[in-house]
């Protein structure tokens, strides 16, 4: 069970993942699946991604779109690459729809041009601890 709530201050939730790490034949290995998505989206069986909730951000303003994302996402998942001989370890994440970055807050703020060398938005993040299987 994974269950995730918006931060009233910030931006609606975009999806919650599921981040699975292993070791095959010496090798570290991941993977990463979309397993809750807003706006009554539903991961895509045969590449484990949400699909797009349309969400953007008017880098101009700052303003971000509104009527897309969730204020709560909550779901069950079972791997289903589930090795129960091999070790592995799990951690969820949680991406928010997207916001202006900081630079593009301070480019704003001083009337500067948006900074070239950096994207103007990001997706904020928040992760779990990790779990660890042991066979």
């Amino acid at each position: 069970l994974v269950w995730a709530t918006r931060d009233t201050q910030s931006a609606p939730l975009e999806k919650i993942q599921i981040v699975k790490g292993w070791v095959e034949d010496g090798v570290e290995r991941s993977e990463v699946y979309d397993v809750a998505c807003s706006d009554h989206g539903v991961p895509d069986a045969a590449t484990n991604r949400c699909p797009d909730n349309g969400a953007r951000v008017d880098t101009a303003s700052c303003a971000i779109t509104t009527g897309k994302g969730d204020a709560d996402l909550a779901t069950t998942w079972t791997d289903p690459d589930f090795k129960p001989d091999a070790r592995a370890v799990y951690y969820a994440r949680v991406l928010e729809n997207p916001v202006c970055r900081w630079s593009t807050h301070d480019a704003h703020r001083i009337g500067a041009p948006l900074p070239k060398h950096v994207p103007p938005t990001i997706k904020e993040r928040a992760w779990t601890s990790p779990i660890w299987y042991a066979p």
